[in-house]
């Protein structure tokens, strides 16, 4: 997995490469929670490169979400997630508590 970070006026982007899965959920996780910790609440996940997903990826994203939505000073936006992991978002329930953008732009346009 890697993981990529741009810093936007209104938003941070992070750029998940390869597989968030039970060994680098951790890590991906922390990339998540280091951009929160600096007061900055509004983030992008761009998952155009991203292969898979586990629930422990899942559990990341929802910490960071309510960490955002927190006396409503922002929230973590999905972009360009694959079909396979836009389904098990699905099947999970996630898709209710996360807007999806078709592409990047959106998303970062969204703030």
């Amino acid at each position: 997995m890697q993981i990529t970070t741009k810093e936007f006026k209104h938003c941070d982007m992070i750029i998940v490469n390869g597989r968030v899965d039970s060994a680098t959920a951790p890590q991906f996780a922390q990339a998540l929670e280091s951009i929160s910790a600096t007061g900055r609440f509004k983030i992008v996940v761009d998952m155009s490169e991203l292969e898979y997903m586990s629930s422990a990826g899942f559990r990341g994203l929802l910490a960071t979400q309510r960490t955002c939505k927190r006396y409503n000073r922002g929230e973590v936006v999905l972009a360009s997630v694959p079909q396979r992991i836009r389904e098990a978002l699905e099947l999970a329930g996630f898709t209710e508590l996360f807007k999806i953008f078709n592409d990047p732009l959106a998303a970062v346009g969204n703030f």
